[in-house]
């Protein structure tokens, strides 16, 4: 953090601070910012849907700098639908990493603006239980390999009672969040990411919208596949995304100014965050 953005010692000092850079990056970008830093989960929703209703007037775009490890899908499908009832066009800016369910949030933007520094992730979606998140994919990949095993009758006398112990409507409810994830990013790819998409890059052919979808259905597919992955936490950066996946990302700091901006402003909210003990944080000029 630079000499002149020494943190604020007051809640009202940090909030003038915060409102004053997040102003700063909106004229950059000219666009309205919202931040979340924060899991997905039940409540978080609530906060973003006050943020953005809470403008005055607004721009025809958004850019919301996204910072979570994830959570829950649902919550992801609800937040999107606040952004896209009141804006035009949405992007996602990360600065550090927005993974599992906030990939899915990042993959239903307009544009994605990243650096080498930033990373998305598998879409392993999680659900809340006994106090903590659970990734779903895990799960899913290791009953899936008992029951092959279970066909050839190699299962070892642990691996029995542990399939035992699994419970199947929470495989089931674990499977539908997968399955939600999927349709989410071909939905969105499609409709949002993919609208502008006319010619193909190499070849310059027309683009359909069959081509649109299947290229939506490819990433989805890829972003879910466990064995390639093979972490929950896996971060797949910017150089991943655009070669392997073949998934257009904007380089923010390709700007130096709007980079140091960036990060001058997510290290202070982090550090107030730490400060005051708080562990979800959404902030527009309007809401602290």
């Amino acid at each position: 953090m630079s000499n002149h953005t020494r943190p604020p010692t007051t809640i009202d000092s940090a909030r003038e601070w915060a409102n004053r850079r997040l102003v700063e990056i909106e004229e950059m970008l000219n666009a309205d910012c919202l931040t979340i830093i924060s899991p997905i989960r039940s409540g978080v929703e609530y906060s973003v849907k006050v943020a953005v209703e809470a403008r005055e007037s607004r721009r025809g775009t958004l850019i919301v700098i996204l910072h979570t490890e994830g959570g829950v899908v649902e919550i992801v499908e609800r937040i999107v639908r606040v952004f896209r009832k009141h804006y035009k066009e949405v992007k996602f800016l990360i600065p550090d990493q927005a993974m599992s369910a906030g990939t899915v949030l990042a993959l239903s933007g307009d544009d994605i603006l990243m650096d080498y520094h930033s990373c998305l992730g598998p879409i392993d979606p999680q659900l809340f239980k006994d106090g903590r998140f659970i990734p779903v994919l895990s799960y899913l990949s290791q009953y899936e390999e008992l029951i092959e095993k279970s066909k050839t009758e190699t299962l070892s006398a642990a691996e029995i009672v542990l399939l035992y112990k699994l419970d199947l409507a929470e495989l089931e409810q674990f499977r539908h969040a997968r399955d939600l994830s999927i349709t989410l990013i071909q939905r969105w790819l499609t409709e949002y990411k993919f609208k502008d998409w006319e010619v193909t890059e190499t070849q310059k052919k027309p683009v359909t919208q069959e081509m649109k979808e299947e290229r939506a259905r490819s990433i989805a597919s890829q972003l879910n596949d466990h064995e390639r992955w093979l972490t929950h936490g896996r971060g797949l950066d910017m150089q991943t995304l655009q070669n392997e996946l073949k998934l257009k990302i904007t380089d923010y700091s390709e700007n130096p100014e709007l980079k140091q901006a960036i990060w001058d402003y997510f290290l202070f909210l982090d550090d107030y965050m730490r400060r005051t003990g708080q562990m979800s944080f959404v902030h527009s000029p309007d809401y602290f």
